[in-house]
């Protein structure tokens, strides 16, 4: 099991993959006291070797492996690769050309939703994986056999994985399906989080405009404190604090530790300076500038009788064309489209539309019904007798 700890060798690998149509790519990496991933262990396998890169080594240089991530004729092969791909972006700026998802493809092709590259594995080859070196501190070294072992499985399998699910998306025609998933992957926003946008992670459902406004420049705050300080934003400040100090805005120390979500003295602290500085400008914002909420809609609710038609609509598109549910529309996607025909949403454009969406308008507007049968839902046309 080679462990490349020079920049020599790790070149003349890369020079060897390139000369290959595809590369399978994991990492092994810790992110629990960090804001940003640190990469331990680079795993890479080409059709003919594979190879285990330490970039904690001192003195090796990433550069010849960063290169091939960026050659666009060789396609980098990841599973579950958001992660992953966050490391590369950190480390320059740009998204692997040329990228592909085992779980993306696993989930078009019927292996149902986000699966796992250990069930993903069992199902294509038999091979039962040993995940017990899952959750060893990777940064440790020197590597144990049985780590390097686990960590060159989740690159040597893949191959096998790869080339059987690309048969099954050439076999059933679902390039477009899995194209439009790695979209998402291709686009840098997927993984840069602007600290203006931090606050739209955040559930938290707020019905007045200064609450809004207050969680906006709060989040913002978080985020860029946890960016520069390289902290998970829990560290700085945990979730339904943030949510708790937007509804409540304390402007003096002692008005913290009356709040139930923020530890007793936090009143005290720099960061609470920062926050009071905050929560006053918020409070002087005139009402012409306060954000404003979108119209409350007074129609069904998505969460009532026809979200749960559609709901059950769905599934039975995805079992009828062997697909996870969630690659044709997300809970959040069947309640849009219950509350407006015209919402900008996934299932509503493309081949989700002609899939699914459709008939799921169709359900809304009573022009189809659903009932069932022996092999499942079935879609019944209704004939108005008025046209």
């Amino acid at each position: 099991m080679e462990l490349i700890t020079s920049t020599d060798v790790l070149a003349a690998f890369c020079a060897r993959a390139a000369g290959y149509d595809f590369v399978t790519v994991d990492t092994e990496f810790l992110r629990e006291t960090t804001y940003w991933p640190k990469l331990c262990l680079l795993q890479v396998a080409t059709l003919d070797e594979a190879v285990l890169v330490d970039p904690l080594a001192p003195g090796l240089d990433l550069q010849p492996f960063l290169e091939l991530l960026a050659n666009e004729k060789v396609r980098k092969v990841f599973h579950a690769a958001r992660q992953d791909i966050e490391i590369f972006v950190k480390l320059t700026g740009k998204v692997p050309a040329n990228i592909f998802d085992t779980q993306v493809a696993g989930s078009v092709c019927g292996f149902g939703d986000s699966v796992s590259y250990d069930n993903l594995v069992r199902s294509i080859t038999g091979v039962e994986l040993d995940k017990s070196s899952r959750f060893t501190d990777w940064a440790a070294r020197p590597l144990s056999d049985k780590q390097k072992v686990y960590a060159l499985a989740d690159v040597t399998h893949l191959r096998d994985v790869y080339a059987a699910l690309v048969k099954q998306v050439d076999d059933t025609g679902r390039w477009d399906w899995v194209e439009d998933e790695l979209a998402v992957l291709e686009s840098i926003h997927t993984y840069v989080v602007q600290p203006e946008h931090a606050w739209e992670r955040l559930k938290a459902k707020l019905n007045k405009p200064r609450d809004v406004a207050a969680l906006k420049a709060l989040a913002a705050w978080r985020e860029r404190r946890a960016q520069d300080s390289d902290q998970p934003r829990s560290r700085i400040l945990k979730d339904d604090a943030l949510v708790e100090l937007a509804m409540q805005r304390p402007t003096a120390p002692e008005a913290f530790d009356k709040l139930r979500a923020v530890q007793r003295g936090y009143g005290r602290s720099s960061a609470a300076g920062e926050i009071v500085a905050i929560i006053k400008e918020i409070e002087a914002l005139p009402k012409a500038d306060l954000p404003k909420l979108p119209d409350r809609y007074r129609g069904p609710s998505p969460k009532g009788a026809v979200g749960d038609l559609v709901r059950v609509l769905l599934k039975s598109v995805a079992e009828d064309n062997r697909v996870a549910s969630r690659i044709i529309a997300t809970s959040d996607e069947i309640d849009a489209l219950v509350l407006d025909d015209d919402a900008d949403v996934p299932a509503l454009k493309g081949w989700r539309r002609k899939l699914f969406g459709d008939k799921a308008l169709a359900l809304k507007h009573g022009r189809i019904g659903l009932a069932a049968g022996k092999g499942g839902v079935i879609e019944i046309e209704i004939i108005d007798d008025d046209e």
